[in-house]
């Protein structure tokens, strides 16, 4: 475990407390407001974070143990997206909040757990159009993807 790693965990805990006291305090109203950027309801978008973005860590472990990452274009990804928003449009705070708890916790234990020569690690990201580390996956899709997300959600709602 070194200070990248340590700050990166900080970081991804301190986001993720931030959606869960977003999802906690979110009214029945609110839940169900569509987000402009990604024309789904409050709801969904939290959900897709929960899910989908700190389901990335996924990619990141590959990484480490040195497997190949599936070949996946940013169109493939975006048809995910659309599926799982669809499957999941009724989905309750409840449900995302259990999924926050769960896949942030340890979320943030791998993440804190890794070492410098584990985030220097590169992987082949098609959607990206080419090789990241595993820093820049955790930067990229942990923390800014989500965090725009979070800021989507707090501009549809007021909040």
């Amino acid at each position: 475990m070194g200070e990248r790693t340590i700050a990166l965990a900080e970081r991804f805990k301190a986001l993720n407390s931030e959606m869960i006291a977003f999802v906690e305090n979110c009214s029945d109203e609110n839940w169900r407001k569509v987000c402009p950027g990604e024309q789904w309801p409050v709801g969904v978008v939290a959900r897709h974070v929960a899910a989908s973005h700190f389901g990335a860590l996924g990619l990141v472990k590959m990484i480490v143990a040195g497997e190949k990452l599936p070949d996946l274009s940013g169109a493939a990804i975006d048809q995910m997206n659309v599926k799982h928003a669809d499957k999941h449009r009724n989905c309750t705070r409840d449900e995302v909040l259990k999924t926050l708890r769960e896949n942030g916790g340890s979320g943030v234990d791998y993440v804190a757990g890794l070492g410098d020569a584990d985030l220097d690690r590169i992987g082949h990201v098609s959607a990206a159009g080419g090789d990241l580390t595993v820093e820049q996956i955790i930067e990229n899709i942990l923390l800014r993807s989500a965090g725009e997300h979070l800021a989507h959600t707090k501009a549809a709602t007021g909040a």
